[in-house]
């Protein structure tokens, strides 16, 4: 996997002992990881955690975000409300790759109920390592983009 400099890692109480197997996973990597919690399995809303991530990913303090909630649907839907955010829920490594390399996502999504912990880690490695293909992308990217 290429070490990116910061990643932003956060979820909701659905599943913190996965948030936190995979921070020590992008850690061990190679990468800068901010954890933004929670830290107790108390019900925790997700769209604070999902938007709190983004926009760090936004600001440029961090160049990649991963987020975690049950179906990972709901967080997504959360960060996506910030401006300048492609993010993706994936279950599979074809997804994360695709995110990546077609439409330059900058944030992935996972949900702790869908996979378990062995293909969450080859996501998240998979969502790390690619870049994004560019050319004709670029100009579809570039489409979702808001544009004052």
């Amino acid at each position: 996997m290429t070490a990116l400099t910061r990643v932003v890692i956060s979820s909701d109480h659905a599943d913190i002992p996965l948030r936190r197997t995979i921070v020590a996973h992008v850690k061990a990597a190679g990468c800068e990881v901010t954890d933004i919690g929670p830290e107790t399995g108390v019900s925790a809303d997700y769209p604070k955690h999902g938007q709190a991530a983004a926009q760090l990913v936004a600001a440029g303090d961090c160049a990649r975000g991963i987020l975690i909630c049950g179906t990972g649907q709901g967080i997504m839907m959360a960060a996506n409300k910030v401006v300048r955010i492609r993010c993706g829920v994936c279950s599979d490594s074809f997804s994360a790759r695709m995110i990546r390399a077609h439409n330059n996502s900058n944030m992935l999504s996972i949900g702790a109920r869908v996979v378990g912990v062995g293909l969450a880690l080859d996501i998240v490695d998979t969502f790390l390592s690619t870049e994004f293909e560019g050319g004709r992308h670029a100009v579809r990217v570039d489409m979702i983009e808001p544009h004052s």
